[in-house]
């Protein structure tokens, strides 16, 4: 994958000018692999800590949410620790039922 020297929006591989910013494509920057995977490992860290946010701020206004922002929590952790991909409807579900960011962020996580 190559990404725009300039503003960093990712270009097809023989663009001469970048469609976002229009800046020439001279010195075509490629993302190292490693880069990307530490990335998205960042993101998958800020998940799990909003998911459990989102777990402590529910059993402060009602324990009833509770019977799903844990067991949603402790699935997500395990789907994250064995490598499994997490379904669109279970991110969408996180967005809207136990953390608008971890679901965000879910949902933003281009999984392999």
């Amino acid at each position: 994958m190559k990404y725009c020297s300039k503003c960093g929006e990712q270009i097809e591989d023989n663009a001469k000018f970048c469609p976002n910013c229009g800046s020439a494509q001279e010195g075509v920057v490629e993302v190292p692999q490693n880069q990307q995977q530490a990335k998205a490992a960042d993101m998958k860290t800020i998940a799990k800590v909003f998911m459990v946010l989102g777990c402590i701020l529910s059993a402060f206004y009602f324990l009833i949410p509770l019977c799903w922002t844990v067991p949603m929590t402790v699935c997500y952790f395990q789907n994250v620790k064995q490598h499994r991909p997490v379904s669109v409807t279970f991110k969408v579900c996180t967005l809207l039922f136990v953390s608008l960011i971890a679901g965000i962020l879910m949902l933003c996580d281009k999984e392999d």
